[in-house]
């Protein structure tokens, strides 16, 4: 999958990479997640992970995400299990803009049987969780530039 969902925000790349680089915010952005139990010292450094729960109570599983690559002020890269379904494989990226940026969010499915789907079907599965997470992800940043 290459096209991904998009946002474009008032906020700039530093604004919304510091959101990026703090893991304790992980939850308030990303949908599904529903608290951090941990998160590691080094994050989002390579290797690095989030300890989270996802669900609602009482079926809230914990879940771990890690990174497997990390470009500051430009690019994340995370591996996310999604229990019972197997795990995916996330890319935020940000375009900086004349005022603002754009944030990309690619997500593929990492372990069958999901990634045996057609990138096509797999993107219209993740957009609409993707588009929330980005609109939360923006608001978080533009917050704290205001």
């Amino acid at each position: 999958m290459t096209s991904g969902t998009e946002r474009t925000t008032d906020a700039d790349a530093d604004a919304v990479w510091a959101v990026l680089a703090d893991g304790w915010q992980y939850a308030m952005w990303v949908v599904g997640a529903s608290r951090i139990r941990a998160v590691d010292s080094t994050w989002p450094s390579p290797g690095s992970s989030i300890h989270h729960s996802v669900g609602l109570w009482p079926a809230v599983l914990d879940d771990t995400t890690t990174v497997p690559e990390s470009f500051p002020g430009r690019e994340l890269q995370l591996r996310a299990r999604a229990l019972p379904f197997g795990t995916g494989h996330i890319t935020v990226r940000l375009h900086p803009q004349a005022r603002g940026c754009r944030i990309q969010m690619i997500e593929d499915a990492a372990s069958k049987p999901f990634s045996l789907l057609p990138d096509s079907l797999q993107h219209g599965a993740v957009h609409p969780r993707n588009s929330e997470a980005l609109r939360r992800l923006a608001l978080l940043a533009e917050r704290a530039t205001h």
